[in-house]
């Protein structure tokens, strides 16, 4: 039994390391590092994997094996595997509108666009689980470029700015297993980018 799944939204494979669209993905990684867990893969939730302990708390960490277009068919799997709901989750995942660097703690809320969080809606049926969300801003050029933005590698003048805001969300993360939403909120939502 698992007392909070944290799932790191992103894209497998090399093509997709460092993007934008994978700081979800990034900070799950980040968090095992932290935690001494080891992410492996685990054909039967579609995730890699990693059980650790945060504050004496049960944490399950997972970073989705599908495209963040079947991100919810992973969730589904892992929340079966973790023995809780939707309410005990926790999704890392990048967002268009917010300031590059900026870091948000929301429950629940609508999808803003986003394709992993609408997978996710689809097969759990509901949006009711707790979000760490990571800015990075909207492309130059308008909304219309938005799937190349997040998709296309950070330049290394911006990759700092992203490692920073990928800490914060670690510390993010943790803060909301170990204290719950509303002071994770509390803390992390007034906190300067």
């Amino acid at each position: 039994m698992t007392d909070v799944l944290v799932v790191g939204l992103g894209n497998p494979g090399d093509r997709y390391a460092g993007t934008r669209h994978n700081v979800g993905a990034d900070v799950v990684e980040l968090l095992a590092r932290r935690h001494d867990g080891r992410l492996r893969p685990d054909p039967k939730v579609h995730a890699s994997v990693a059980d650790v302990r945060i504050a004496g708390r049960r944490v399950t960490l997972a970073v989705p094996l599908t495209y963040m277009n079947d991100s919810g068919q992973a969730a589904s799997a892992l929340l079966r595997r973790a023995g809780t709901d939707a309410a005990d989750m926790v999704v890392v995942h990048d967002e268009l509108d917010l300031e590059p660097g900026r870091v948000k703690v929301k429950e629940g809320g609508g999808l803003a666009g986003h394709n992993g969080l609408r997978s996710l809606q689809a097969h759990l049926h509901t949006s009711d689980f707790l979000r760490v969300r990571l800015g990075v801003g909207k492309p130059p050029g308008g909304g219309a470029k938005g799937a190349d933005w997040v998709l296309s590698k950070v330049p290394a003048r911006v990759r700092g700015e992203l490692d920073v805001m990928v800490e914060r969300a670690a510390d993010a993360v943790e803060l909301l297993v170990t204290e719950g939403a509303a002071a994770a909120m509390q803390r992390v939502n007034a906190a300067p980018a």
